[in-house]
């Protein structure tokens, strides 16, 4: 039975997801009505211009530009503005008039999340923020929820569309990375700057988030390893595929054990550090992630209990995220019909995150050479000396008027400190003309 009391929306944005957000709230209010146990009524919609055009007709009534006011008394805030102020003040401003928040807000949580949760924590509000990774893919509520009592060891996966588009694109139809882009442009992945993108701030932001929730600790931007594919080419592409592997632009968070091969210097009092990265990476092509196409996301998770899931879908899109927005509306909307507090964040460890060279992996590096007798051996010997093992050695004849070879070499795991030094006395030594590449392998 639906109760009749009625519950303030306020919305925060209207852009492309927010103005699906506002005609969902509109056009299903009797759908909302039985699912949340209350109506929810669109208080209004901020907006930094009334005037602006926009994907949905909505109704010029309930346009504002007055966020502040707009907030007072609502029972319910969704912010989808975007970036870090005002959202910021406004969050922090609904929290402690007593409202539940609803963001898809990714920068602001990867940069102030701690700030959030402490005050929603002290005034029992919710915050909650499915949209903020991986679009209409339930991978926050199953982290936060269904696997709260298990053990979470790792989670990789691909949650940039945009750079899964363009290194897709380049994979099964060979086009270079400016065409990729082009036609990624022209079909919306891309924005006009592009560098949110292309050089992993974007995932970065959804990896500090994933592991924030997952390991129970504070994880900022800062903390996260970046790298992004402004410096895969069609060659490396073609060179991945001839090794049985296809490169996607990943984000990797994973425990790490203190010391052993797997291990970090830096760790706490149980022995524990984290390593939350994203980088370009080799997947094999016989794993689940190496097809998922287009702009889809793709999120593996390692746990303890539960063993390896995997969760797939659109991770981006306006009525997609959009239903990810609303999912947390009539749970916020439940939560005030039932009475209570607001579920809050699990408690904090305060878990060291890991530099980048203390990880390990395989790699694979590519190397331009003099094709001559000796050369190979001379490599195989600075590598033996900086404790990395070779695995696998592709030669490539040479091709140009000045007798150059690529050698393509897979190593065996190694820490990427030895890996990174190693790679530096190549590159300084007479035998090796160009460092070419060096990639990661993952999900093995």
């Amino acid at each position: 039975m639906i109760d009749h009391r009625r519950l303030r929306v306020a919305l925060l944005g209207a852009g492309s997801v927010g103005s699906q957000v506002a005609h969902l709230l509109l056009t299903h209010a009797e759908e909302l009505a039985e699912r949340s146990g209350a109506e929810l009524e669109l208080a209004g919609i901020a907006v930094r211009d009334v005037d602006a055009p926009r994907d949905v007709d909505l109704p010029r009534e309930l346009l504002t530009t007055d966020a502040e006011s707009l907030i007072v008394g609502s029972d319910i805030v969704i912010e989808l503005m975007g970036g870090i102020e005002p959202a910021r003040t406004h969050i922090l401003a609904a929290l402690n008039s007593g409202a539940d928040v609803v963001t898809g807000n990714k920068a602001l949580l990867a940069t102030h999340g701690a700030e959030i949760f402490d005050a929603a924590d002290q005034v029992g509000a919710s915050v909650s923020y499915e949209a903020a990774v991986a679009g209409a893919i339930p991978i926050i509520r199953p982290l936060k929820d269904s696997l709260a009592g298990d053990r979470i060891k790792r989670i990789f996966g691909i949650v940039n569309g945009s750079t899964n588009f363009i290194l897709d694109k380049m994979d099964r139809e060979g086009l270079s990375a400016d065409e990729a882009q082009r036609i990624a442009t022209e079909l919306g992945y891309l924005e006009a700057d592009p560098t949110l993108d292309l050089e992993g701030y974007d995932a970065a932001q959804k990896a500090a988030i994933l592991a924030s929730l997952a390991f129970h600790t504070h994880v900022s931007i800062d903390d996260v390893h970046r790298e992004g594919i402004e410096s895969i080419t069609a060659d490396m592409i073609e060179g991945a595929r001839r090794a049985g592997f296809v490169i996607k632009l990943l984000a990797v968070c994973e425990r790490l054990a203190a010391g052993g091969a797997e291990g970090a210097d830096t760790a706490d009092a149980d022995g524990e550090s984290i390593s939350v990265r994203v980088y370009p990476a080799l997947i094999s092509r016989d794993h689940p992630l190496a097809s998922v196409h287009g702009g889809n996301n793709a999120v593996f998770v390692e746990a303890a209990a539960a063993g390896d899931l995997m969760f797939y879908g659109a991770g981006a899109g306006g009525l997609q995220t959009a239903s990810a927005v609303m999912g947390d509306v009539v749970s916020a909307a439940r939560r005030h019909i039932a009475g209570g507090v607001g579920v809050g964040e699990s408690p904090r460890q305060n878990l060291p995150t890991a530099p980048i060279g203390r990880i390990m992996t395989r790699y694979q590096v590519t190397l331009e050479v003099d094709d001559e007798p000796g050369v190979l051996a001379r490599i195989a010997g600075i590598l033996s000396e900086g404790g990395v093992s070779v695995a696998t050695v592709e030669q490539t004849p040479s091709t140009d008027a000045e007798g150059r070879a690529h050698i393509v070499i897979g190593t065996h795991r190694a820490r990427e400190q030895a890996l990174s030094d190693t790679v530096a006395r190549l590159q300084a030594s007479d035998v090796v003309e160009r460092v070419v590449s060096v990639l990661r392998v993952e999900g093995e």
